[in-house]
């Protein structure tokens, strides 16, 4: 039973590392005000862009880059549309998201012609796992070995950074200068701007910080934890981070208690295929598949309460003259 729980922790870090990044994404956009639906876009078009680069350049680092890049691009199209020319924030994020799906598969078809696939990655092309020291020797000491050497070791590097990213996103937010005119531009940007900053700057930093989260959540998909880029990879996850995002309140810490409880979630639904369930039997694929989604929808609905975000989020702001 103890090693059972370990495996399922250790595929919920895995599991939950995307969502992690996407939802910390998420927060610096809307604490800015800005309501970011394209999370998904982002991380699906930072997913090919790096697995492609990472293809052709056989390093998975270049990839990661060129993934960043990606969904940067897409941040500040997101920006420019919302923050400049203030239009509707839900309109631009659809777009994003419907635009990026259709434009990988055509990219990578007449590219790779592989059928909406990227080339499979191996060696220096993918984001490996590290071996913590002495993991091997301890793997056998009851509880601690296990803790370890198969629950905190053997992970990729971007698994800890997205961990590591929950305290420096805590910081930042809250005890930097740039994190309280983050927070205030979120819920009064006529002060703001009163103060003499510019609102539309901070809020094109927060849309660049979600842009190379998101593309981290991206590469991880398609140069860590798989082995190259798939047709609509990001399966909702970006609007799973949205919904841990809301479950969390725009706080980072239950943010990331909400990323592992739907990857636990998930990691259950991975388990749970083909096992017996006495008094009802073999549970079919597809309700397995969709439990997690469904959990979430009941969570949000009925748990966390009411949920109140940035008191501007979603309101394009318009400078006042004198």
């Amino acid at each position: 039973m103890f090693e059972t729980l370990i495996l399922m922790l250790d595929a919920t870090m895995r599991v939950s590392t995307p969502l992690i990044f996407a939802a910390l994404a998420g927060l610096y956009s809307e604490r800015a005000g800005i309501v970011d639906i394209g999370l998904e876009g982002k991380i699906l078009g930072s997913a090919f862009a790096a697995a492609a680069a990472a293809a052709v350049f056989g390093s998975a680092w270049i990839g990661l880059c060129f993934g960043i890049l990606a969904s940067v691009s897409l941040a500040m199209i997101h920006g420019f549309a919302c923050i400049t020319h203030r239009g509707d924030h839900i309109v631009s994020g659809v777009a994003i998201n419907t635009i990026v799906a259709g434009l990988t598969v055509t990219l990578s078809m007449h590219w790779f012609g592989m059928g909406g696939q990227t080339p499979a990655l191996s060696g220096d092309a993918r984001f490996l796992d590290i071996t913590f020291p002495f993991a091997d020797a301890l793997q056998d000491v009851p509880v601690i070995g296990a803790i370890y050497s198969n629950l905190l070791s053997g992970h990729n590097i971007l698994v800890y950074l997205a961990f590591a990213m929950v305290p420096v996103t805590y910081w930042v937010v809250y005890k930097t200068r740039f994190g309280l005119r983050l927070r205030a531009v979120g819920e009064n940007p006529h002060a703001v701007d009163t103060a003499g900053i510019s609102v539309s700057f901070i809020r094109y930093r927060a849309l660049i910080i979600c842009g190379i989260l998101c593309g981290l959540a991206g590469a991880y998909l398609s140069t860590a934890h798989n082995a190259g880029f798939l047709k609509d990879m990001s399966a909702g996850k970006g609007y799973m981070a949205l919904a841990a995002l809301i479950f969390g309140k725009w706080r980072p810490v239950p943010v990331l208690l909400a990323c592992l409880l739907f990857g636990f979630l998930d990691a259950v639904a991975v388990r749970m295929q083909g096992v017996e369930i006495p008094g009802i039997g073999q549970v079919p694929v597809q309700a397995i598949e969709v439990l997690p989604y469904v959990l979430t929808v009941l969570l949000l609905a009925g748990f966390i309460g009411k949920a109140i975000g940035p008191k501007a989020i979603g309101r394009p702001y318009v400078k006042e003259r004198a």
